[in-house]
Order: C-alpha cells, then sequence, then structure tokens
C-alpha cells in the first residue's frame, strides 16, 4: 500500500518539474552513478561497476537525444555529451579510475552551469 502511494507520489513530482529542474535531476542522476561506478571499481563489483556506466551512458544519451538544434549552444553540447560518452567507454573498457576523477568535475560544471542559468532565466 505504501508503494503504492510513493510510485504516486514520484510520479506527480517529475509530471510537475520544470524543464530546468529536470535537467539538473539528470545530472545529478549522472554524477550519482559515475560516484557509485568509481566505489565499485574500488570494490571490484564489476557488475555493479558495468550497470552503472551503462545507465550513465544512456543518461548522456537521452541528453543529447533531446537537445534542441536551433540553438548555437546545443552544437557546442553535443561536442561535450560525445566526450563524455567517448570517455564512458575508455571508463568501461579499462577500468581506470583515473578517468572518473577526470569525468565527474566537468559532468558537476556543466550541471552548475545549468543551474545558473535556469536561475537567470526565473528571474
Amino acid at each position: 500500500m505504501y508503494q503504492r502511494g510513493y510510485e504516486q507520489y514520484k510520479m506527480q513530482s517529475v509530471n510537475t518539474m520544470t524543464r530546468g529542474e529536470m535537467l539538473l535531476l539528470l545530472y545529478d542522476e549522472l554524477i550519482k552513478r559515475l560516484t557509485r561506478a568509481q566505489i565499485a571499481l574500488e570494490d571490484k563489483n564489476y557488475d555493479l561497476f558495468d550497470r552503472s556506466v551503462q545507465r550513465s551512458r544512456e543518461i548522456v544519451r537521452y541528453l543529447d537525444d533531446t537537445l534542441n538544434m536551433e540553438y548555437h549552444i546545443s552544437y557546442e553540447l553535443r561536442r561535450m555529451y560525445e566526450f563524455f560518452l567517448f570517455e564512458l567507454s575508455r571508463l568501461q573498457a579499462g577500468r581506470n579510475a583515473a578517468v572518473v576523477d577526470e569525468l565527474k568535475p566537468l559532468v558537476a560544471d556543466l550541471r552548475d552551469a545549468f543551474k545558473e542559468a535556469s536561475k537567470s532565466a526565473a528571474v
């Protein structure tokens, strides 16, 4: 019974989010999955590592697929997302934690930039 109420709450929360809030949520989830992959790699839990990296790739692909190419900035973002996908492939192939250390700050910086832009747009 409580599970159903929680699911309804989650759906209502997602349905009432602004585009900016949804974008920030996706970036937060990407950072969370990268952190999870990093921890799984340290723990030698390769199944969780692979799932975390795969989910990270899915999020980046979604971000790329939803770009509005009518805006010039979208071309720059597409290049950034392509770089992220390349790095995630490199991470999965080499299981090198240094790749996560390089990638997480870039994702966090981009998230913070969108957060600031969202604040500016709201004013």
